[in-house]
């Protein structure tokens, strides 16, 4: 593997410094919270092709990300496995 290339591969610490860097700034200059607003659908009709935009995508993935319920699970109940408190 040649040392000075600039390729990082999958841990591109380089990209991700970026993305960090452009995602704060666009919270700091950005009402979010607005955005979201106005990024809702307007219609009736367009939430439900919204909705059925995502079923169709769910029906060709291969299922959730098991992750996914792990995080929201651990938000929901709190988990004792294998952590001790030391105040």
């Amino acid at each position: 593997m040649n040392r000075d290339s600039k390729v990082q591969g999958e841990g591109d610490k380089e990209a991700d410094r970026r993305y960090r860097k452009r995602t704060q700034e666009f919270l700091e200059n950005n009402d979010v919270a607005k955005g979201a607003i106005r990024a809702a659908p307007q219609t009736r009709a367009e939430a439900e092709d919204l909705k059925a935009a995502e079923a169709a995508g769910k029906k060709r993935a291969k299922g959730e990300d098991p992750a996914i319920r792990r995080r929201s699970a651990s938000r929901n109940e709190p988990s004792t496995t294998g952590k001790t408190s030391r105040h």
